[in-house]
Protein backbone atom coordinates (compact mmCIF):
# COMPACT_ATOMS: atom_id res chain seq x y z
CA UNK A 1 0.00 0.00 0.00
CA UNK A 2 2.69 2.56 0.71
CA UNK A 3 4.24 1.83 -2.53
CA UNK A 4 1.09 2.50 -4.56
CA UNK A 5 1.10 5.89 -2.31
CA UNK A 6 4.32 6.77 -3.56
CA UNK A 7 7.04 5.68 -0.87
CA UNK A 8 10.24 4.35 -2.99
CA UNK A 9 12.26 3.20 -0.16
CA UNK A 10 11.91 -0.21 1.87
CA UNK A 11 13.60 -0.21 5.08
CA UNK A 12 14.13 -3.60 7.25
CA UNK A 13 14.85 -5.96 4.26
CA UNK A 14 15.84 -9.49 6.24
CA UNK A 15 15.93 -8.04 9.83
CA UNK A 16 14.63 -9.81 12.65
CA UNK A 17 15.16 -9.14 15.89
CA UNK A 18 13.80 -5.43 15.98
CA UNK A 19 16.80 -5.10 13.46
CA UNK A 20 19.31 -6.84 15.21
CA UNK A 21 20.11 -9.67 13.48
CA UNK A 22 19.55 -10.80 9.55
CA UNK A 23 18.25 -13.21 8.27
CA UNK A 24 19.49 -14.18 4.58
CA UNK A 25 15.87 -16.08 4.13
CA UNK A 26 14.02 -13.68 5.29
CA UNK A 27 16.04 -10.98 3.05
CA UNK A 28 15.14 -13.18 0.04
CA UNK A 29 11.75 -13.29 1.16
CA UNK A 30 11.82 -9.80 1.38
CA UNK A 31 13.19 -9.64 -2.33
CA UNK A 32 10.18 -11.49 -3.83
CA UNK A 33 7.58 -9.29 -1.88
CA UNK A 34 9.28 -6.22 -3.35
CA UNK A 35 9.68 -7.41 -6.94
CA UNK A 36 5.87 -8.27 -6.53
CA UNK A 37 5.52 -4.41 -4.50
CA UNK A 38 7.69 -3.26 -8.15
CA UNK A 39 5.48 -4.87 -10.62
CA UNK A 40 2.14 -3.28 -8.93
CA UNK A 41 3.39 0.08 -9.18
CA UNK A 42 4.30 -0.56 -13.01
CA UNK A 43 0.37 -0.07 -13.03
CA UNK A 44 -1.96 -1.48 -15.55
CA UNK A 45 -1.73 -1.34 -18.99
CA UNK A 46 -4.77 0.10 -20.79
CA UNK A 47 -4.90 -0.07 -24.60
CA UNK A 48 -6.78 -1.52 -27.10
CA UNK A 49 -5.59 -4.89 -26.36
CA UNK A 50 -5.98 -5.30 -22.54
CA UNK A 51 -9.37 -3.57 -23.01
CA UNK A 52 -10.62 -6.62 -25.22
CA UNK A 53 -13.28 -4.59 -26.29
CA UNK A 54 -13.63 -6.97 -29.68
CA UNK A 55 -14.14 -9.79 -26.97
CA UNK A 56 -16.48 -8.48 -24.64
CA UNK A 57 -18.62 -7.94 -28.24
CA UNK A 58 -18.04 -11.50 -29.05
CA UNK A 59 -19.20 -13.13 -25.63
CA UNK A 60 -22.95 -13.98 -25.43
CA UNK A 61 -24.96 -14.31 -22.56
CA UNK A 62 -24.00 -17.94 -22.39
CA UNK A 63 -20.59 -18.05 -22.74
CA UNK A 64 -17.45 -16.55 -20.06
CA UNK A 65 -14.52 -14.29 -20.79
CA UNK A 66 -12.56 -17.10 -18.35
CA UNK A 67 -12.85 -19.64 -21.15
CA UNK A 68 -11.39 -17.35 -23.94
CA UNK A 69 -7.64 -17.65 -24.70
CA UNK A 70 -7.66 -14.05 -24.75
CA UNK A 71 -8.38 -13.71 -21.41
CA UNK A 72 -5.37 -16.43 -20.28
CA UNK A 73 -2.86 -15.09 -22.87
CA UNK A 74 -3.59 -11.24 -20.73
CA UNK A 75 -3.44 -13.01 -17.36
CA UNK A 76 -0.02 -14.63 -18.45
CA UNK A 77 1.28 -11.51 -19.73
CA UNK A 78 -0.16 -9.30 -16.68
CA UNK A 79 0.55 -11.26 -14.03
CA UNK A 80 3.28 -11.05 -11.54
CA UNK A 81 5.97 -13.88 -11.36
CA UNK A 82 6.54 -15.00 -7.80
CA UNK A 83 9.43 -17.16 -8.39
CA UNK A 84 9.33 -18.86 -4.15
CA UNK A 85 5.83 -18.23 -3.19
CA UNK A 86 4.22 -21.26 -4.54
CA UNK A 87 0.87 -20.85 -5.50
CA UNK A 88 -0.03 -24.21 -7.14
CA UNK A 89 -3.50 -26.37 -5.27
CA UNK A 90 -2.16 -28.27 -1.94
CA UNK A 91 -1.94 -31.71 -3.54
CA UNK A 92 0.62 -30.85 -6.22
CA UNK A 93 2.91 -29.03 -3.68
CA UNK A 94 2.45 -31.59 -1.12
CA UNK A 95 3.78 -34.38 -3.63
CA UNK A 96 6.83 -31.81 -4.67
CA UNK A 97 7.65 -32.42 -0.61
CA UNK A 98 5.33 -29.38 0.55
CA UNK A 99 8.12 -26.93 2.22
CA UNK A 100 7.23 -23.54 3.59
CA UNK A 101 7.80 -20.58 1.98
CA UNK A 102 10.91 -19.92 4.78
CA UNK A 103 12.66 -23.28 3.99
CA UNK A 104 12.57 -22.33 0.12
CA UNK A 105 13.81 -18.78 0.66
CA UNK A 106 16.61 -20.55 2.72
CA UNK A 107 17.47 -23.24 0.19
CA UNK A 108 17.50 -19.74 -2.39
CA UNK A 109 19.83 -17.88 0.30
CA UNK A 110 22.09 -20.73 0.41
CA UNK A 111 22.65 -20.89 -3.39
CA UNK A 112 23.63 -17.48 -3.43
CA UNK A 113 26.04 -16.88 -0.93
CA UNK A 114 27.47 -19.72 -2.74
CA UNK A 115 27.23 -19.18 -6.21
CA UNK A 116 27.66 -15.40 -6.39
CA UNK A 117 31.16 -13.97 -7.85
CA UNK A 118 31.84 -10.41 -7.04
CA UNK A 119 33.06 -8.17 -9.74
CA UNK A 120 36.34 -6.86 -8.59
CA UNK A 121 36.36 -3.09 -8.96
CA UNK A 122 38.01 -0.71 -11.80
CA UNK A 123 41.96 -0.91 -10.27
CA UNK A 124 41.53 3.39 -10.50
CA UNK A 125 38.03 2.98 -8.03
CA UNK A 126 40.20 0.41 -5.68
CA UNK A 127 43.32 2.47 -5.48
CA UNK A 128 41.08 6.01 -5.03
CA UNK A 129 39.47 3.71 -1.86
CA UNK A 130 42.76 2.68 -0.58
CA UNK A 131 44.13 6.31 -0.54
CA UNK A 132 40.82 7.15 1.24
CA UNK A 133 41.31 4.74 3.88
CA UNK A 134 45.01 5.67 4.24
CA UNK A 135 44.26 9.07 4.65
CA UNK A 136 41.45 8.00 7.60
CA UNK A 137 43.48 5.46 9.24
CA UNK A 138 46.52 8.47 9.12
CA UNK A 139 44.39 11.11 10.62
CA UNK A 140 43.46 8.61 13.24
CA UNK A 141 46.79 7.32 14.13
CA UNK A 142 46.09 3.95 13.37
CA UNK A 143 47.74 3.51 10.51
CA UNK A 144 50.37 0.63 9.70
CA UNK A 145 53.75 1.55 9.25
CA UNK A 146 54.90 -0.38 5.70
CA UNK A 147 58.75 -0.87 5.89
Amino acid sequence: MPALGGANQIYGAGMIESGVTIDYAVLVMDNEIARMCKYVIGGIPVNDATLMVDEIHAVSSKEDFLSRKSTRDNMRAHQSRAELIDRRVREEWLMDGGTDLYHRCNEKAKEVVESHKVEPLPSDVAAEIRAIVNEVEKKAGVALSVA
